[in-house]
């Protein structure tokens, strides 16, 4: 894979209202990620932490381009053994504890030559793009609103005041296993990439994210905005944020989307 040089920033906040931390991230390029923990001290922490352990591991063991694919399913695949086996230990004492995470990833891969960004997203934390001006959500929350948006029982709109709205469908650490989504990008499809739990997502709108990403040039500011826009609008949640910007890029919004999942479906095969 050539070179890609890569700024970045990032930024998190226990917000107004919790007293721990629940979120997690790794800036690691060229690979990123965002956990948002659930389950409260000792469990959702805990949880979002070792999601972002074993990928700071999998970098450190050397994290090959070429098969980015398969060692983003594998770690993923760790991570959700592990809070399992945390889990089932906790349990024995407090038999109603609980703990999971969601996860967003972004990875820069080596798909036959062509460097590209690998996306891969499980729960309600979000991964957007934010190209010549314009901002679109490339993962697909896993949520009850969503799915109820996508069967046409509620709008956006309404889905933003859904009492429903925080209940996730697919997390790390569910005991039916893991699925996550995975989305292949062509680099210059993409000029800026935000990764953010939903303590963002949740009390911003998408205008807001978008004029916060349109205006602050430097990552680490954009990040740091981000929070603080977030906090603004009443903090109710942890609240975190990376920004990713490739260096000279060459626009070029045009891929075929569906040839892109297929391709990588083959790459992975049969995985959980």
């Amino acid at each position: 894979m050539k070179p890609v040089d890569l700024h970045h920033g990032a930024a998190t906040d226990v917000g107004h209202v919790r007293t721990v931390n629940e979120d997690s991230f790794l800036v690691a390029p060229p690979v990123f990620v965002v956990a948002d923990g659930m389950g409260g001290h000792a469990g959702g922490d805990v949880a979002s932490r070792i999601v972002v352990e074993e990928f700071a591991r999998l970098v450190e063991q050397g994290y090959d381009p070429g098969r980015g694919a398969e060692q983003v399913a594998d770690t993923i695949a760790r991570s959700q053994a592990r809070i399992v086996e945390y889990g089932d230990g906790q349990r024995a004492d407090h038999p109603r504890w609980h703990a999971g995470t969601t996860a967003v990833v972004a990875v820069l891969v080596d798909d036959g030559g062509t460097t590209k960004w690998l996306l891969a997203n499980l729960g309600d934390s979000r991964i957007y793009r934010f190209t010549d001006g314009r901002l679109d959500q490339v993962s697909v929350d896993h949520s009850v609103v969503q799915e109820l948006i996508d069967a046409g029982t509620i709008t956006v709109e309404e889905a933003s005041v859904h009492p429903e709205r925080h209940v996730i469908t697919r997390a790390l650490g569910s005991p039916e296993g893991v699925r996550p989504d995975f989305f292949l990008l062509p680099l210059p499809a993409v000029e800026r990439l935000l990764l953010c739990s939903d303590g963002i997502s949740g009390m911003i709108t998408d205008a807001d994210i978008a004029a916060i990403l349109d205006s602050v040039p430097d990552p680490r500011d954009a990040a740091d905005a981000l929070v603080r826009a977030a906090l603004d609008a009443g903090g109710r949640d942890n609240a975190t944020a990376v920004v990713v910007d490739v260096v000279g890029l060459v626009h070029d919004d045009s891929y075929d989307s569906e040839r892109q999942l297929a391709s990588l479906e083959d790459k992975l095969g049969a995985r959980p």
